[in-house]
């Protein structure tokens, strides 16, 4: 049997249904996905799971809760991502705006303190390319997981990772390789990939050793690849 290869649903199941919605949510979680990743973004006092704000001067806050995503879907708060994930799978949330960061992770305090809690910390990761939103998490609350995104490959490999006290580096699938993943595991960090969708680069970054992929069709690691256990929230990289 192969080696675990956690399927990460990119923006939920996007290759499928219009993404960052609670049907791409749902239908990630039918297809047996483990961990969701959605983007996040600051709009007029709400955190909104949206990719981009061109839409931020055109739209005042009821305009974009009744905007059309796609298929009759409405752009979903974080609060509603979080309730329909709740118990089923963990969640990987990428900051795209630095004035959201205080209230994301006043939002995972609040979820994982209530009396009748179904979260647990270490079911939330908070992501960013912008490395001084990761900073800040880490200044807020030490005890959130981090994971550190990547445009291009670091001259000092996954050090960045391990300087931010990151759970994991993500690295983009263009630029990754056996060397990257073998000194991030050196460090002791997780390597998620984004984003891979076909078989054959599936098959490329499991033979470097990869300890999961960002995906936009989770049926097509899901059929192939067993999962990891996230029940306790996201897995730690172990020699």
């Amino acid at each position: 049997m192969p080696s675990p290869l956690l399927c990460i649903a990119h923006r939920g199941a996007m290759g499928h249904v219009p993404e960052n919605t609670l049907l791409a949510i749902r239908t990630a979680l039918e297809m047996g996905a483990r961990a969701i990743e959605v983007d996040v973004y600051m709009a007029h006092g709400h955190l909104v799971v949206i990719h981009d704000n061109h839409w931020e001067q055109s739209l005042d806050f009821e305009n974009l809760r009744t905007f059309d995503a796609g298929q009759g879907e409405q752009i979903p708060l974080l609060d509603e991502v979080v309730d329909e994930i709740a118990g089923h799978a963990c969640l990987n949330i990428e900051i795209k705006d630095k004035l959201a960061v205080d209230h994301v992770v006043n939002l995972i305090r609040t979820r994982i303190s209530h009396p009748d809690a179904v979260w647990k910390q270490k079911q939330f990761l908070i992501s960013s390319f912008d490395h001084r939103i990761l900073q800040r998490v880490r200044e807020l609350d030490h005890r959130i997981p981090i994971a550190a995104l990547g445009y291009a490959m670091p001259v000092d490999d996954a050090r960045y990772g391990e300087l931010l006290g990151a759970l994991a580096v993500n690295p983009s699938l263009e630029w990754v390789d056996r060397r990257f993943v073998e000194d991030a595991h050196t460090r002791g960090l997780q390597v998620f990939v984004y984003t891979v969708n076909t078989p054959a680069a599936l098959e490329r970054v499991y033979e470097m050793g990869v300890d999961g992929v960002f995906t936009n069709y989770p049926e097509r690691v899901l059929e192939h690849y067993p999962q990891p256990d996230t029940s306790q929230g996201w897995p730690v990289y172990r020699a």
